[in-house]
């Protein structure tokens, strides 16, 4: 982690997350009946967990809509979903507003040339090591792991580790 990386996570109140290449390998399974089938991954979901446990809001504005992804927020506990977001500028200001967060004080976790208004505007901008070149260039950290392969629950310790959370959010497992 670069100074500069610590300095913006510590401010961070507020992450939200892509699903498609982010929370999922970007594989969109669809049935015949047009179901919508995704793979996520489970230390990521304990990763959010942790994170939500530690003070930090969660949210999640992607611009497809599926029932698997209401179900898999609410199984983590994430209240603030925005599912269908075809302009996720305006639903992250609006979001921003209404949670009364200056910009600089919430991150976003995107993979995609859709995610980077937000990601330009967010105070601290991760993506994962598919993403185009283009999305790398503003991003502050690209994650080791890929999406839907740990990559959330890397972006989570690492705001943790940063904020001095990750530890006390361990310590239960190490007695």
């Amino acid at each position: 982690m670069t100074a500069d990386f610590i300095a913006r996570a510590k401010r961070i109140r507020l992450i939200a997350f892509d699903v498609d290449g982010v929370m999922t390998d970007g594989t969109l399974f669809l049935g015949d009946d047009g179901e919508e089938y995704k793979g996520f991954n489970s230390l990521d979901g304990h990763g959010l967990k942790m994170l939500k446990g530690s003070g930090i809001e969660l949210a999640i504005i992607t611009g497809r809509s599926s029932r698997v992804v209401e179900y898999r927020a609410r199984n983590l506990g994430i209240d603030i979903v925005h599912q269908g977001a075809h302009d996720k500028l305006a639903v992250y200001e609006a979001l921003c507003r209404e949670l009364n967060l200056p910009c600089e004080d919430t991150a976003y976790m995107g993979d995609d040339v859709v995610d980077l208004p937000v990601m330009r505007r967010a105070g601290l901008a991760i993506t994962v090591p598919a993403a185009p070149e283009l999305v790398k260039a503003y991003s502050h950290y690209t994650t080791v792991r890929d999406g839907g392969r740990g990559a959330v629950r890397e972006a989570c310790e690492l705001l943790m580790r940063a904020q001095g959370t990750l530890d006390a959010a361990l310590a239960p497992y190490l007695k």
